[in-house]
């Protein structure tokens, strides 16, 4: 089947459950074409038990030419940071850069660590054999969470705008730091590789701050392009490029491709709004990318919804993955509170912002590709089945009632006398 006709059916069924969605379920659209996804899928699945095999081999046929991993790593993902950066204000980001920070880096190694153990601990216990190596591998791959779903989820919740800076910010950096930290696991567990501080020093340098200084140099470039232009054809092309471009070249030079498309996006969204375009420019540009997030995210919800006709049938993987949820949920509140309470020696902060950040850390379809990017095997079939229940179970249960939770502290006033030192 050629790409083309893998992305009209795509695009189809996408907008087919988001119709059935907002006029039966009328959940989040990202949540409500994943669920009727998921469900569509099990039906799939039960047909098949019943000798109806005819539908579940030509679903599972897409879905195994669908290569998750490059799809959303090395192409939705940079338009889907990109939208989401050009709307993150620049100055509150950098108000909250220690906490941002923190969370990114420190917050995802404590949780990297205490998932990776926890696992390898439940699954001998479990009888379900996965070498240390490989738990830690898998406490890289969903520690980060994920941008896509985590802002996706953000514009129906209520959020503070302080609050919502701190969970976006670390949601658009942190999956760039997790991919570093997976690379360097990733030849430890698959190929053997000893572990070297100064090799994985080397590696973050390289990555994330090569990254992020290859996405400054491209953002500045195009921003003084876009100064020498009055024409929004012109200027939304431009931007398309960048991201385009930017995603493909940072691949190639082995940096980040997720952080240079976030500092690229930042620029654009902040000093090119103010100092290169139109009213009228920015109001299509604005339009473009929204467009292009909304399509992107019920496509990509679609897919990981599709996911479970490649999972693994072994129902103790299942259920070791429901446990396993539990445990990186707790995990997430440890990477939260340890960061949080040390800052709040100096800074000010919600008194309910270690819950908000915890329950508002959704998992989602970075975690599914990187596991997907295991080399075929019994280890990856643990992993990816794994990953893809409590990315699931993060983007229903979390993504549903984030909102509630905020309103239950919306009555504590938020401090503001400090909060702008982070």
């Amino acid at each position: 089947m050629s790409l083309l006709s893998i992305t009209s059916i795509l695009i189809t069924v996408s907008a087919l459950f988001a119709y059935i969605n907002y006029r039966t379920l009328k959940l989040p659209t990202t949540i409500g074409i994943m669920v009727i996804s998921l469900l569509f899928s099990v039906f799939l699945v039960l047909l098949g038990r019943f000798g109806y095999a005819e539908g579940v081999t030509m679903a599972q046929d897409l879905v195994s030419q669908i290569d998750f991993n490059k799809a959303l790593l090395n192409g939705m993902l940079g338009f889907l940071l990109f939208a989401g950066a050009m709307h993150v204000n620049l100055n509150d980001l950098l108000a909250k850069k220690w906490v941002i920070g923190s969370l990114a880096s420190v917050g995802l190694f404590i949780s990297t660590a205490l998932v990776g153990i926890g696992t390898f601990v439940i699954l001998q216990l479990l009888g379900i054999e996965l070498s240390f190596a490989y738990c830690l591998l898998f406490g890289a791959l969903i520690s980060p969470t994920d941008p896509v779903a985590v802002m996706g989820i953000l514009k129906t919740a209520g959020v503070s705008p302080s609050l919502e800076t701190k969970i976006t910010g670390e949601s658009l950096f942190n999956d760039g730091v997790a991919i570093v930290v997976f690379l360097a696991l990733f030849g430890i567990a698959v190929n053997g590789d000893p572990f070297h501080l100064p090799t994985v020093g080397m590696l973050f340098v390289q990555e994330a701050l090569g990254g992020a200084l290859f996405g400054f140099v491209c953002g500045w470039v195009v921003l003084q392009m876009l100064k020498r232009v009055d024409n929004y054809q012109v200027e939304v092309l431009l931007t398309l490029a960048l991201v385009a471009g930017g995603s493909t070249a940072a691949t190639a030079l082995h940096l980040s491709a997720p952080i240079a498309i976030v500092v690229a996006g930042l620029m654009i969204g902040n000093h090119g709004r103010r100092d290169a375009m139109s009213d009228r420019t920015v109001q299509h540009l604005d339009t473009f990318w929204e467009l292009i997030d909304e399509i992107l995210n019920a496509v990509l919800f679609l897919i990981i919804g599709l996911e479970v006709l490649a999972m693994s049938s072994d129902l103790s993987i299942w259920f070791a993955g429901v446990i396993l949820a539990v445990l990186v949920l707790l995990a997430r509140l440890t990477a939260v509170s340890i960061p949080v309470s040390l800052l709040r020696l100096k800074k000010d902060f919600h008194p309910h912002v270690i819950k908000i950040l915890t329950w508002g850390g959704l998992r989602g379809g970075i975690s599914v590709a990187l596991a997907l990017s295991i080399p075929a095997g019994q280890e990856r079939d643990i992993v990816v089945t794994i990953t893809y229940v409590i990315v699931v179970l993060s983007i229903i249960t979390q993504g549903l009632t984030i909102n509630k939770l905020v309103n239950a502290t919306k009555q504590v006033p938020e401090p503001t006398a400090n909060d702008n030192a982070h």
